[in-house]
């Protein structure tokens, strides 16, 4: 039997082309080497959103605050979603930075330690030269630095950026690019983001190549109003390795992506403005940051890593001041609303982009009672901001003492009615509703001090590898998921 008749049931078959070109005649010659054009690699972009604090009732508050109870906000269309555990290596409660670092490392590691081996122990600093608080007091051998996401991109050629509300250098942010035993050392952390200097984290290479936010007193010397005791402006040593440097929105708008090689935008001296506060001819919001950041990083042809912070929600829920929370909670989901149609631009369907959401810890907001609907929150509706109003009758609910109370509380927090609360007969919603009230607590604490809480965080997930984020997982799982999700 010669080939030819071979290759008779072959053709039935009805295999491949490829497969067939064996099945020549003997006087035909076979081209066994055609040269093919090689394909690249299709960059692999990943951002991943950090909603600082953002619990699962801040969630769901910040919800009917701005579409009501049957509405949606964008972060809950995601397709793919899980259930977070966030205890540090050290406490029950963690802060945020061994959360976001662990998220960054897939390491444990104790509370207000950056990207540090589960080992390292935080020192307090001490006084610097100018008599504040940031000098390095860590040790000489006080743990190990454990590689970042971040970093790793950086490895593989891949672009980086973080865009956050906070200060550039505060706890999450930092968790991303730099390596110290205690969250405080902000002089230090600004340091290491900056290419050739002292105290730079090699591991960056070429540093990052976007990093807006706020923060510049650190980057800048006592002299200058900054915070630097060792008379260095980074600002100006950043601009010398080829960063664009800008410090308002104008300036931001002004930026020519496809021109720009590295940015630095730092726009208030410590953190950004709440967006309720905020001033848009002058801070830029965090939709406008993130949508610039991914046009400067989107030239290179290896991809991106990029980190989203909405920083500020955690604060306003520290000071107990919930319209100002649930306000930078709807700011953070419009950054995601924008990320997404930009990056469906040139990846439609997000086949090697992955996108996480994700909060580092909850806090102890509360939403208290049977109330009614109440709808989103306008100006002539207080909506969740308002008092507890009987689902059956809609008369305002009273307490024991024969008081109103809102619908959002506190575990803890500096408003407790010290005794008997008919004192608070006439609490309103004028009252609860307003920018600057704080909600009551069950537990006083110092002004501004509401603790974070332990319970699980909500992460969402859509986009290459998404499926994979499932069930009740630790914040370290997380770090693995993205890591093998984007082939680093």
């Amino acid at each position: 039997m010669n080939r030819n008749s071979l290759c008779k049931p072959l053709l039935v078959a009805g295999l491949t082309a490829a497969l067939l070109a064996g099945c020549s005649s003997d006087s035909t010659p076979v081209n066994e080497t055609a040269p093919t054009t090689p394909v690249a690699a299709a960059p692999k972009n990943v951002i991943f959103f950090l909603g600082d604090g953002m619990g699962m009732t801040t969630m769901t508050a910040a919800r009917i605050y701005a579409v009501g109870e049957d509405g949606d906000l964008t972060v809950d269309t995601l397709p793919e979603s899980a259930f977070v555990k966030t205890y540090s290596n050290d406490a029950q409660v963690t802060d945020s930075a061994p959360s976001m670092a662990a998220y960054m490392t897939g390491v444990k590691m104790n509370n207000e330690v950056i990207s540090m081996s589960a080992n390292t122990i935080a020192v307090d600093p001490v006084n610097d030269a100018n008599g504040n608080k940031l000098g390095n007091n860590c040790g000489a051998s006080n743990g190990t630095a454990v590689p970042t996401l971040l970093e790793q991109a950086k490895t593989q050629g891949m672009a980086t950026g973080v865009v956050t509300t906070t200060r550039v250098t505060h706890a999450t942010p930092a968790a991303t690019y730099a390596h110290i035993c205690h969250r405080d050392l902000e002089n230090d952390i600004a340091a290491a983001s900056v290419p050739g200097g002292s105290g730079f984290n090699a591991a960056l290479g070429t540093g990052l190549d976007v990093m807006l936010g706020g923060g510049s007193q650190f980057f800048v010397p006592v002299a200058a109003g900054g915070k630097r005791s060792d008379g260095r402006n980074l600002i100006d040593e950043s601009k010398a390795k080829n960063a664009t440097y800008v410090s308002n929105v104008t300036e931001l708008n002004a930026i020519d992506a496809s021109k720009t090689t590295r940015l630095l935008g730092l726009f208030s001296s410590s953190h950004m403005s709440y967006d309720l506060d905020r001033d848009p001819a002058k801070e830029p919001s965090l939709a406008e940051m993130a949508t610039k950041a991914m046009d400067v990083l989107a030239k290179n042809s290896k991809g991106y890593f990029l980190m989203v912070e909405g920083g500020r929600i955690d604060h306003a829920l520290h000071e107990t001041t919930a319209k100002k929370a649930l306000h930078d909670m709807v700011a953070f989901d419009n950054a995601i609303k924008a990320v997404l149609a930009k990056a469906r631009i040139a990846d439609p369907d997000l086949k090697n982009t992955l996108i996480v959401v994700t909060a580092d810890h909850d806090h102890t907001l509360v939403l208290n009672g049977y109330a009614k609907r109440t709808g989103k929150t306008t100006a002539g509706n207080a909506g969740v901001l308002g008092v507890v109003k009987n689902y059956v009758t809609g008369a305002v609910d009273k307490d024991l003492d024969g008081a109103p109370y809102s619908i959002i509380g506190f575990g803890n927090g500096e408003n407790r009615t010290q005794g008997n609360r008919s004192s608070m007969a006439s609490l309103d919603e004028s009252v609860t509703s307003a920018n600057t009230y704080h909600q009551e607590a069950v537990v006083r604490v110092a002004v501004g001090s509401e603790t974070h809480g332990g319970t699980d965080v909500f992460l969402g997930a859509i986009g290459k590898g998404a499926e994979n984020f499932t069930g009740t997982i630790d914040n370290t799982k997380v770090f693995s998921l993205v890591k093998t999700a984007s082939g680093l």
